[in-house]
């Protein structure tokens, strides 16, 4: 119409245009696409437009084209020649080009077209690819033909729909639900067949909708196609989708029911057509529940309706469309992942159902379409399911099975036509599928999936066929069809095959299908790259904890890029995206894991540096972001880092026992949900993170490794991992606080040989401090080293083989590299340096191991609490310049070096990281913060002792120091295996005290304020309200009760006064108020019995309370505060303080020289490659021998035991169920026998004859679906034309395949 209305008057166009939609024709020359004119005023007599006519021929007619106007189509052919008046063709005419009839129609009373001539296909078309909108004409058209409906009544929804012709190509009908409708293309399309009759809905039946259909197409995103009327089955299939779709809480993943029904069967049609000329507006319509009638009403519950304009001379033709609708679909392609790649998998659902309905099912068989029968339904479904389970029948079974079913009369020819039917439709068995709830536990999706599966195999083999089947199974999380159906050897995958479904099970959390698939060929190390990493963590999800943290650090890092960025024009800069949602990258993601881990995740999906980055850049870590094309180096660790933040524990259990370095994974899966469930707020969420066992897991593993072999065991704690940004095992167990971990005995007795050093462990204290007070006797034999043996070996160069055991050993424990050659060699060693090699070793492995350095520093700190009290008490000499004396001058010199090591300790520290971040962990410790304000109170104590006005300040701070001092003794006897626990319990109990203080002071004050305002109210002395309102009730809790002073008969007489200047002057006390003296006693007695009995006893309770919980994990508690005080003492210096700066300055030059070696080789080892790569697989292999020990108490278990058991039963049903099958074979074969036998006593008989003609008609063969069922691997049967079909019915006698069949010489 844009052409024909470019050509002529525009003025006159819309003139004629307003007249003529009052009656309804247009006629436009098809060929030149002009508008030529229109019929007004009824007299048949076209009126043109302005020199507009075209020319013409005389020699053939003139062929108009339909114009739609407000609904309705017409056509004109123009026959007259050049100056004739126009006119039109009427109805029961033919066109003169193809001769056939003028299609009519008889509710508008108008031309419909013919088939030279376009059809209603050409504005479908149009009005599906958007036109609709942009034309005047085809609006007015749209506004009859397709709209909006607004659903009047108890649930009020709105519903599209579109009224199409019979003979409309479904491919119009496919776009105008994708494109025009905005559809999501369907992963599933379900067609419901039958139920139309079934007024009285079965519950169990209900169910079967409710629970299996509707639930199963839910959760893939399925097209559900009905008849859309409000009757039979359809109707309670519409509540199942209102009724998930309420509760559904994904707006991605919706149940679409879309209605395809005759236009003549709709109920009140004319309101669907009411709203002309309002385009825009959606028509209203009351849906009514009708009785079993020819009309109904639309349901209301469905979204979507395809109304088809039946032929009167051709009835069926909707069923026809909705053949050629779900074909049409079939071979459309769609995908989970994105843009269509695999063909949507369609199914066909029978239940119950007219004879009718077996013309439309060979049909949908013969475009290879599946079908699934509902047994127990009735009508055709259960006629189907009798003759399959049979095996065996002939005409007449089939004859009296259908008057059985169906009671009412019928033809005859019918019923032959439908033996026939029949017969073709059990031909394709392979896609055919029953379902029998009451034989069957299967849920209906499982059988929709073995429905698809059996149709597939029946015609290809090839994997690509078979990814629409396994995403359906990923969706419903099927994995048992997976491995029984499509896993099972018959098809061969490829790892580029299954790449799409491995997202979509990471995506989705299918653990098991991750796993299979794993097990099927995808090797994660091609799999994973950075990109795809990324995809993943975008699909977290926006309630979970983790998005709001990764939401956090892109918001920081939006304001930092926000905040470098200069300031330009507007342009420059892209615009805000509002609301969408943040594309998170892996420079976030890595932000989040240094929160949680620190220093373990140190360089996470970064490229190694080539260069030094420049200071003060911004984000310049961001710029050494891994590519997105490339392989991710630890695939196994990072999937397992992105399920345990997403709290996937099922998922991260798998790539924990796939991957390396299992302890070391395990605790930094621990360490990230401890955190992750302090953060929480939902309850839920918090208890199953705190429930997870990785710690265990790693306790578990290391166990069987320290079985195995202790050695291997020490050198795993120690070894610099891989995945873990050279982290320890013990590094990350005191991230994560794994204080059972520590309780290990293998973690125990590696400490204690850190502890020990070099020496022995059963060496006595005894020794030690003698050999402490006397350094000559180290080198006797009073203390025995552990590694003498060891070191001889390695003088003696006897490891010359790498892979020996020994060599091993040696390389495992020697905190030095034996390997290492001699400065001189060993030849060149004479005697005297051996001796001198000898006196070193002994004195640098006694004064370095850490129990020395303790006792070292325990003797001289008691040593420097004896010298502080001397000074506090007997030489604190007056300020300067009386003093300070001697001993006070050590002690400051001593308080010096103190303070040094705790500097050394604080900044002073092997850790790469900034002074900032090495401060704060020291402030973490609880001992660190005692030193600290020990030493602060020292500085200002001294600085106030030095000042004549504050000398007895500062005597009174040095006191309150000395206490402080003192206190830190705890801390150095936390080593004790009886004095540790006991701290740990005093520790806790100090907590309950203040809680106790808490309600202890709320009574106190509300005693002591009551009886001080009703004994002394007008005292006006400060420091006594103070006294008697608080001091004095606290005194009360001990027993001290001056009842002199409270109960007025035990008052004395006393010269007292109520002036305030004498009380306040302290001439005369106040005198007491004696009114209401009862209520203070009272007062006293309700004080004393909640204090003394209740709070008292509730101390007492918790105190209780705590010694319990404590004692039981008090020697876990205990082992872990060792560890970090032997970590503290193996990295001090061998000599205590005031000695301690001599190895202070010795640190200072050799750092000067050269860079000092390191004191944590015990705790942190670099290892030799290929040593390093055996401890790894070592490991792996002591994982594995842990998870078959799982596994085998998991088999062991009752539970499991109960599911084998249960197992077996349904294989014995199985079993018995194949004695069924035989047992119809051997019918078929006695049918079979039978048929022959009778054949062959026919063939004697006609031979006995002297004629060539038979007195009775040859023996039918009986029908079976032994001979019929094709082979899994077997090609299609050819589909039958309808033409060959008429043909068959037509011919008389046909009653079978028996009866076909020729036999030699009789039939000639």
């Amino acid at each position: 119409m844009a052409d024909a209305s470019s050509a002529v008057d525009t003025a006159w166009l819309q003139d004629h245009l307003r007249g003529c939609r009052e009656h309804q024709l247009l006629f436009v020359h098809k060929e030149r696409r002009l508008l030529i004119g229109c019929m007004m005023g009824g007299g048949g007599v076209i009126h043109c437009a302005p020199s507009t006519a075209p020319a013409v021929n005389q020699s053939r007619p003139f062929p108009f084209a339909k114009v739609c106007v407000t609904g309705r189509t017409f056509i004109g052919v123009m026959q007259e020649g050049r100056g004739t008046p126009l006119g039109t063709l009427q109805p029961e005419t033919r066109c003169p080009r193809c001769g056939d009839l003028l299609v009519g129609s008889p509710e508008h009373s108008v031309l419909l077209g013919c088939s030279c001539c376009t059809t209603v296909d050409e504005t479908l078309e149009n009005v599906a690819t958007g036109l609709a909108s942009r034309m005047e004409e085809k609006s007015h058209w749209a506004s009859g033909r397709v709209g909006d409906v607004n659903f009047v009544g108890p649930t009020k929804t709105r519903g599209k729909f579109v009224r199409v012709r019979s003979d409309t190509d479904p491919v119009l009908i496919y776009q105008m639900l994708v494109e025009e409708w905005r559809l999501a293309p369907p992963h599933l399309v379900v067609a419901l067949v039958g139920g139309d009759e079934m007024t009285q809905m079965k519950p169990w039946l209900r169910d079967i909708l409710r629970k299996g259909l509707v639930k199963a197409a839910q959760s893939t995103g399925a097209w559900i196609l009905t008849n859309g009327l409000r009757f039979g089955i359809t109707k309670h299939l519409g509540q199942a989708v209102r009724d998930h779709s309420l509760a559904s809480t994904s707006s991605k993943v919706s149940v679409v029911a879309i209605g395809i029904a005759p236009w003549n069967t709709i109920h009140n049609r004319e309101a669907l057509t009411s709203n002309y000329p309002k385009v825009d507006e959606p028509v209203v319509y009351v849906p009514q529940d009708l009785p079993h009638g020819s009309v109904y009403s639309l349901d209301s519950n469905h979204s979507h309706f395809v109304l088809v304009e039946e032929d009167p001379d051709r009835p069926g033709a909707t069923s026809e469309m909705r053949v050629k609708l779900l074909k049409h679909i079939s071979l459309q392609r769609t995908g989970y992942g994105g843009a269509g790649s695999f063909e949507i998998p369609v199914l066909c659902f029978l239940v119950h159902g007219e004879p009718r309905i077996l013309k439309r099912m060979h049909k949908g068989i013969g475009n290879s379409t599946p079908w699934l029968i509902l047994a127990g339904s009735g009508g055709v479904a259960d006629m189907l399911v009798t003759l399959m389970n049979r095996g065996c029948w002939d005409e007449d079974d089939v004859h009296e099975l259908l008057l059985d079913t169906f009671p009412n009369g019928h033809h005859g020819t019918d019923i032959r036509n439908w033996v026939k039917l029949i017969q073709r439709i059990l031909d394709h068995g392979h896609l055919l599928t029953v379902h029998d709830p009451e034989q069957e536990s299967s849920e209906l999706d499982t059988v929709i999936l073995k429905a698809l599966v059996k149709a597939c195999k029946s015609q290809s083999q090839e994997a690509q066929d078979f990814l629409d089947e396994l995403k359906l199974a990923v969706a419903w999380n099927r994995v048992d069809i997976a491995k029984s159906d499509i896993f099972n050897g018959d098809v061969e995958w490829k790892a580029c095959d299954l790449e799409e479904v491995m997202m979509d099970a990471l995506i989705n959390d299918k653990p098991d299908f991750v796993r299979l698939f794993v097990d099927n060929g995808v090797n994660l190390g091609e799999f994973l790259t950075y990109g795809r990493l990324q995809e993943l963590y975008w699909s977290v999800s926006e309630k979970s904890l983790f998005h709001n943290l990764l939401l956090k650090k892109y918001e920081e890092k939006q304001l930092l890029l926000g905040a470098g960025r200069t300031p330009g024009p507007p342009g420059l800069h892209p615009p805000e995206q509002g609301d969408r949602k943040p594309r998170f990258t892996l420079f976030e993601v890595a932000k989040v894991l240094k929160d949680f881990l620190h220093d373990s995740c140190k360089g996470f999906y970064q490229r190694l540096p080539t260069e030094k980055p420049a200071k003060g850049r911004l984000f310049h870590t961001q710029k050494n972001m891994a590519e997105s094309e490339e392989r991710c180096e630890h695939p196994w660790r990072d999937l397992f880092l992105w399920a345990v933040l997403q709290n996937r524990q099922q998922m991260a259990n798998y790539f924990w026992a796939m991957g390396p370095e299992a302890v070391a994974a395990a605790l930094a899966g621990c360490k990230i949900l401890k955190e992750m469930a302090r953060l929480e707020s939902e309850a839920e969420s918090a208890r199953s993170m705190k429930e997870a066992k990785y710690e265990q897991f790693a306790i578990d593993v290391f166990g069987e490794c320290y079985s195995n072999s202790e050695d291997r065991a020490y050198a795993l704690l120690v070894r610099r991992t891989h995945c873990w940004s050279k982290s320890t095992v013990l590094n990350l167990a005191t991230e994560a606080d794994a204080k059972a971990f520590f309780a290990h005995d293998g973690v125990q007795a590696l400490l204690t040989k850190i502890w020990w050093g070099s020496m022995t462990t059963d060496t006595g204290i005894s020794k030690l401090v003698a050999s402490f007070f006397f350094p000559p006797l180290i080198w006797t034999n009073l203390i025995k080293f552990s590694n003498e043996e060891l070191d001889n070996k390695i003088s003696q160069g006897q490891f010359e083989e790498l892979d020996s055991l020994d060599t091993e050993k040696a390389l495992l424990l020697a905190a030095d590299n034996p390997l290492d050659p001699s400065p001189g060699g060993q030849g060149a060693q004479s005697c005297a340096s051996v001796w001198w090699l000898f006196l070193h070793r002994r004195w640098r492995r006694f004064w370095s191991a850490a129990v020395t350095v303790f006792l070292g520093n325990v003797i001289m700190y008691f040593a420097f609490l004896f010298l502080f009290t001397y000074v506090l008490l007997l030489d604190f000499r007056p300020p300067p310049p009386r003093g300070p004396g001697p001993t006070e001058i050590m002690l400051y010199f001593w308080v010096f070096t103190l303070v040094l090591e705790e500097l050394r300790q604080s900044f002073f520290t092997d850790e790469e990281m900034s002074i900032l971040k090495k401060f704060k962990l020291y402030v973490e410790d609880n001992w660190n913060k005692c030193d600290m304000v020990a030493i602060l109170l020292f500085v200002v104590g001294v600085s106030c002792r030095m000042a004549e006005d504050t000398y007895e300040a500062g005597r009174t701070v040095l006191a309150i120091d000395f206490m402080v001092f003192t206190l830190r003794l705890i801390h150095i006897f936390a080593i004790h295996k009886q004095l540790g626990p006991k701290i740990i319990i005093v520790e806790r109990m100090m907590k309950d005290v203040f809680f106790f203080l808490f309600f202890l002071s709320v009574w106190m004050i509300a005693y002591g304020v009551a009886t001080q305002a009703l004994l002394h109210p007008n005292d006006p002395r400060i420091d006594w309200v103070f006294r008697r309102a608080l001091y004095r009730p606290y005194l009360h809790i001990f027993g001290q009760i001056p009842l002199e002073e409270i109960d007025a008969a035990r008052m004395p007489e006393i010269n007292c006064t109520n002036d305030s200047g004498e009380i306040i002057l302290g001439l005369r006390p106040p005198c007491p108020n004696i009114y209401a003296n009862w209520l203070v006693i009272l007062l006293l007695v309700i004080f004393l019995l909640v204090t003394n009995v209740l709070l008292l006893n509730l101390l007492i309770a918790m105190f209780s309370y705590t010694f319990q919980v404590v004692q039981g994990n008090a020697d876990i508690f205990w082992k872990f505060q060792r560890y970090n005080l032997i970590v503290e003492y193996h990295s001090r210096p061998a000599l205590a303080p005031p000695f301690i700066i001599i190895s202070h300055l010795s640190q200072l030059l050799l750092s000067l020289i050269k860079k000092p070696a390191s004191k944590h080789e015990h705790l942190e080892r670099e290892l030799p490659e290929c040593l390093d790569q055996r401890l790894i697989t070592w490991e792996t292999v002591q994982k594995e021998n842990y998870l078959a020990k799982l596994e085998r108490q998991h088999w062991e278990s009752s539970e499991e035991r109960l599911k084998s058991t249960s197992s077996k039963v349904q294989s014995l049903l199985k079993i018995v169920g194949g004695f069924k099958d035989q047992e119809k074979r051997l019918v078929s074969m006695d049918a079979q026998v039978r048929y022959c036998g009778e054949v062959l006593s026919w063939m004697a008989e006609c031979f006995a004859q002297s004629t060539l003609k038979c007195g009775k008609d040859a023996p039918r063969a009986p029908m079976s679906l032994s001979s019929t069922k094709d082979a899994p691997g077997s090609q299609p049967e050819r589909k039958v034309q309808p033409e060959e079909e008429e043909q068959e019915e037509a011919r008389p006698g046909h009653s079978g395949y028996g009866a076909n069949k020729k036999f030699p010489y009789i039939d000639q």
